[in-house]
């Protein structure tokens, strides 16, 4: 028997689901993919061509005629994955703040959504995939061999958001972070396009409590299971 060709991890933001992803490729030798990201990079390319971020009919245009693809990392400089735009590597481009203050709004939008689902569709056929988002086993890879929900208490994800900014030398609240995931979480389950939620076959674990390496190992376990099978 084989290990499962492909495995999607949802989940709520700062969930862990990257985190534990990027180890779980790193143990299996597979891609790591944060879907995210393509919603970052497409965010990025709007704002490079000056199409105004509320515009939804001429940001989806845009959407579909933009090429994004991701590949294993190719520089050491702590990235987890290259993020291509139009062939241009805009792995940290894409963490800019102007990024950053309009991806959801941007990923909101049915038709940009259903660009990047097909983008993602096509990477994650590819086979030994690691996909990490918040629609992966519900919407891009319904029919990944192994999917997985990781779950926390907003207050848990929060503190650990926190402690990520603080880290980074930034300066902020933990009132402000706990409100900024809320706000996220409530977008995030509620949009009407591919919902935030577990799909119905996905192995929900929560990591309340939990070190990284304890989640890590439930998840190879759950691998093993696969090959099992």
């Amino acid at each position: 028997m084989t290990l499962p060709n492909s495995i999607a991890i949802d989940g709520p933001a700062s969930s862990g689901k990257s985190t534990i992803g990027v180890k779980l490729a790193e143990r299996l030798g597979y891609l790591f993919f944060d879907t995210g990201i393509m919603y970052r990079a497409v965010t990025l390319a709007v704002i490079r061509a000056g199409i105004t971020v509320d515009d939804e009919e001429a940001v989806t245009q845009f959407a579909q005629r933009v090429h994004i693809d991701v590949g294993p990392p190719s520089v050491a400089d702590g990235r987890k994955e290259d993020v291509l735009l139009d062939g241009e590597d805009v792995t940290w481009a894409i963490r800019e703040p102007a990024v950053e203050k309009w991806v959801s709004r941007v990923s909101a939008y049915a038709g940009v959504r259903k660009a990047m689902t097909e983008l993602q569709r096509r990477i994650g056929k590819r086979g030994k995939v690691v996909m990490v988002g918040r629609d992966i086993g519900t919407v891009v890879m319904p029919d990944a061999d192994l999917k997985i929900y990781l779950d926390a208490s907003l207050e848990e994800r929060a503190k650990r958001r926190y402690l990520e900014l603080i880290q980074r030398g930034e300066t902020v609240k933990f009132e402000e972070v706990l409100a900024s995931l809320k706000r996220r979480d409530r977008i995030d389950t509620s949009r009407e396009i591919a919902p935030l939620r577990p799909a119905e076959d996905a192995v929900i674990l929560n990591t309340d409590g939990l070190s990284v390496e304890e989640v890590l190992k439930k998840v190879v376990q759950l691998c093993g299971d696969c090959e099992d099978e």
